[in-house]
């Protein structure tokens, strides 16, 4: 049976499936083992219009961002969503991720409103199909103190994921958690939360860069991780510290069905190269 890209537009928690029954992707290599997406804050363009940015580099989808820390996020907005919407019908590109980067000055440890935003945008994120949320621990909200894990803001973490953890699993919601921990540390804080809603958005750049054997974590955290970002600091992906042969046989090995996302640096300046470049590269990477 056919299955019209509308009825998908529609449906939450099915991008990869997506991607598996309708694989007339955008970019021009049919040979693409996984769906591609950019973040909007990498592509420099947030809002609607990042996924006709997205459409003319040829990817499949936009890593849209929740919003600044404000009382109401931005991605509650009822209007937005909307936009977003007739956008994703007007141009093919899906919404395959919701980032919280505002967590990074606003921790999801601390701040009061935080467990109130993720319960909204648990709401936004099953209204546009987007089946995973990003929430970030960088900056402010890093999980980790001179080399030294926080251990009274990781229990807090555990203690506010429980409520948001069980109304993202009933809603067919990922809750990927992004940070500087390692694959243990970060498995102890899925064991405690104990709910397989709540997963790893594993970055391969992040995690090189802050001294992490990727390929071996990958291969630790398994089915754990529920997407991954792709970066190499301003480098282009093959060209910088990220050893990509070995992250490439890692991922196969685990059985990876999801996105991947790229948030690459543009060495060029110039939006729509930069990331053909590297969106052929990864499709050159997993060449089926």
């Amino acid at each position: 049976m056919k299955v019209s890209r509308r009825h998908f537009l529609k449906s939450a928690g099915i991008v990869s499936t997506l991607w598996l029954l309708d694989h007339k992707s955008a970019l021009p290599q049919s040979e693409c083992k996984f769906p591609l997406g950019a973040c909007d804050w990498s592509l420099w363009t947030e809002g609607p219009t990042a996924l006709e940015l997205a459409k003319s580099i040829g990817l499949n989808g936009v890593e849209i961002s929740a919003g600044k820390p404000t009382d109401k996020l931005a991605i509650s907005d009822t209007v937005l969503i909307q936009q977003y919407k007739e956008k994703m019908r007007e141009t093919g590109v899906l919404i395959p991720s919701i980032a919280m980067a505002l967590l990074n000055d606003a921790p999801f440890a601390t701040d009061p409103r935080a467990v109130g935003w993720l319960m909204d945008t648990i709401d936004s994120a099953k209204d546009l199909g987007s089946n995973v949320i990003l929430l970030a621990f960088f900056g402010k909200g890093d999980l980790r103190d001179k080399g030294k894990i926080k251990q009274d803001e990781v229990s807090e973490v555990v203690s506010r994921l429980k409520e948001p953890s069980a109304k993202a699993k009933e809603k067919g919601i990922i809750l990927g958690l992004e940070n500087t921990l390692s694959a243990d540390e970060n498995l102890d804080i899925l064991n405690r939360i104990d709910n397989d809603a709540c997963r790893i958005y594993y970055d391969i750049g992040n995690s090189t860069y802050n001294g992490y054997d990727v390929p071996a974590e990958i291969r630790k955290l398994r089915d754990k991780i529920c997407q991954f970002h792709f970066k190499d600091g301003a480098f282009y992906l093959g060209k910088g510290k990220v050893k990509m042969e070995p992250v490439k046989e890692a991922i196969l090995e685990i059985g990876y069905k999801g996105w991947i996302i790229l948030e690459t640096g543009l060495p060029t300046m110039n939006k729509v190269k930069d990331f053909k470049v590297n969106a052929d590269y990864v499709c050159n990477l997993f060449k089926v």
